[in-house]
């Protein structure tokens, strides 16, 4: 079987780099890929905003299924677009990916069908959002309506703080994305990431992940589209699963079914598990990044063989298997991300450090020039690794970080730290347990 894969981030490397490993596949392409993914797949210039091309392309290429990655032609409608054309695409239609492209949406979602969620308000004009944020007061949380590359959102610890946010995103420091605000009340807890695959009808659980979204060690400075993540996130146990399968994922995908638009793909919880339970933040309807880096180095099945059976509403039908070894990736950033940064620096050592066992470095802004790998983008490198517990898997990250040189990158040296820590207090529990049954 002949597949296209959609997008070029550190998503669509660990996505194509799963998918290349399936006995049903025969040509793997990716449009437009990056320098990683082309060592796995067939890299082809598509501009994927024209579907009509990649409809064209598919044709003239024979290709069977098309594999969305990023959120952005999802909301745009390119699974519309290549099932009118006969074209098998797994994803989302337009209208379901509104889960993600309009958090107004979602949030009036939740409580016409009683999912839990944050209290909030919407906005479209500064006196009145500001007027609601007095009246709450802080710390509160400001988003953009629309798609913002993960970058609008605004933790405002103040009402100073979050009325700047208010002017910045109707000012349009988001663009389009932000001429609708929600402003929602601020949850205690600890937040974690839940993966379901859908059909249309049910959906299956992943695994869990949790990431790491500010910039700096501590969790301190802007939000990013992520730093790291590791698998499986320690604080979804079995019973916060099932809740969330149950209060959460289940009655989404009902809800959707009964306002017309049934979801099928990758449905993508982002989780504040409360005192009173798991609460839904956000809904993304797509693999995370990085979350999908540390979800495919556990996947022990076929992915192409699980993305089948969705399309063919099946999944009731298989199951999913997952190494019981930890994952973990740091991101590799460009210096000055998430704000300015510069493009076209040389990246050396990156063979030596994919060589390392039970490691894989996915590209995400990397581009060859010659023989020199280049960086293009702000996220450039995933540096992913296994191990026997999250610390090990830690150490086994940062040791192929530390063989790549590049002197104009950057990445966080804590990811992790939570699961780290609560490795730390349950081997001293043992230790003192151990003590207690020998004194």
């Amino acid at each position: 079987m002949n597949v296209l894969l959609i997008g070029s981030g550190g998503r669509e490397h660990a996505l194509a780099w799963a998918l290349s490993a399936s006995p049903m596949l025969t040509t793997l392409y990716a449009a437009p890929g990056n320098a990683g993914i082309a060592e796995v797949a067939t890299c082809v210039p598509l501009d994927i905003g024209d579907h009509a091309a990649v409809a064209e392309f598919c044709t003239s290429n024979d290709v069977k299924l098309v594999v969305v990655g990023p959120e952005a032609p999802l909301v745009a409608g390119i699974v519309d677009d290549l099932n009118r054309a006969g074209i098998r695409t797994f994803g989302p239609t337009a209208a379901a990916a509104r889960l993600e492209g309009s958090k107004s949406f979602t949030k009036d979602l939740c409580r016409r069908y009683g999912i839990p969620t944050a209290a909030y308000g919407t906005f479209t004009d500064a006196k009145s959002a500001k007027s609601f944020v007095q009246t709450e007061g802080a710390p509160i949380v400001i988003k953009a309506d629309g798609l913002a590359a993960g970058k609008g959102v605004v933790i405002a610890q103040t009402v100073e703080e979050a009325e700047a946010a208010i002017d910045d995103m109707l000012g349009g420091a988001f663009g389009e994305a932000g001429s609708e605000i929600v402003i929602e009340e601020f949850l205690e807890g600890e937040e974690a990431s839940f993966f379901a695959i859908c059909d249309g009808r049910m959906g299956l659980a992943l695994a869990t992940a949790q990431d790491h979204k500010r910039v700096g060690d501590g969790d301190t400075g802007p939000n990013t589209g992520g730093m790291g993540a590791y698998s499986p996130a320690p604080v979804m146990s079995e019973e916060l699963c099932r809740q969330t399968m149950e209060k959460i994922i289940a009655p989404t995908l009902k809800a959707m079914r009964a306002e017309g638009t049934p979801f099928t793909g990758i449905l993508y919880a982002g989780l504040m598990i409360t005192a009173e339970g798991p609460k839904l933040i956000e809904y993304n309807v797509r693999f995370g990044d990085p979350e999908a880096q540390v979800l495919m180095m556990r996947l022990r099945d076929d992915l192409l063989l699980l993305v089948q059976a969705a399309l063919d509403q099946m999944l009731d039908t298989v199951s999913i298997r997952w190494r019981s070894e930890p994952a973990l990736s740091v991101v590799m950033a460009s210096k000055g991300y998430p704000g300015a940064y510069e493009k076209g620096s040389i990246i050396s050592g990156v063979e030596a450090a994919s060589s390392l066992d039970d490691v894989e470095i996915f590209h995400a802004g990397t581009v060859r020039d010659g023989d020199a790998l280049k960086a293009t983008g702000g996220r450039v490198l995933n540096v992913t690794a296994l191990g026997a517990t999250v610390r090990e898997a830690q150490a086994r990250a940062y040791a192929a970080v530390d063989a790549i040189d590049w002197p104009e990158g950057f990445c966080r040296r804590d990811i992790g730290w939570r699961a780290v820590e609560r490795e730390g207090a349950q081997d001293g529990a043992r230790d003192r347990d151990r003590e207690a049954r020998t004194a």
